[in-house]
């Protein structure tokens, strides 16, 4: 049972990885996939964006075994 994770741009080197597999078990929301794949100490900047199986969602979206869940930095234009 696992979740697949990733992470793009500048929250991969915050990270120190671009992707990674976390336990499913204890793990409710794309929330609580950061929290298990980082650390509590590690925030997420503001406005970061997640996707659940290649769908933008909230933090609050719940997750399942053999979900993949992506981390973006917010974006900016110019």
């Amino acid at each position: 049972m696992s979740i697949h994770v990733r992470f793009f741009a500048s929250l991969r080197e915050r990270v120190g990885c671009g992707e990674l597999e976390i336990s499913a078990q204890g793990v409710a929301n794309v929330g609580d996939v950061w929290r298990a794949a980082v650390g509590a100490e590690l925030q997420a900047p503001p406005q970061t964006l997640a996707a659940l199986n290649m769908e933008y969602c909230a933090l609050d979206t719940p997750v399942g075994d053999g979900d993949e869940v992506a981390f973006f930095p917010p974006v900016t234009g110019g």
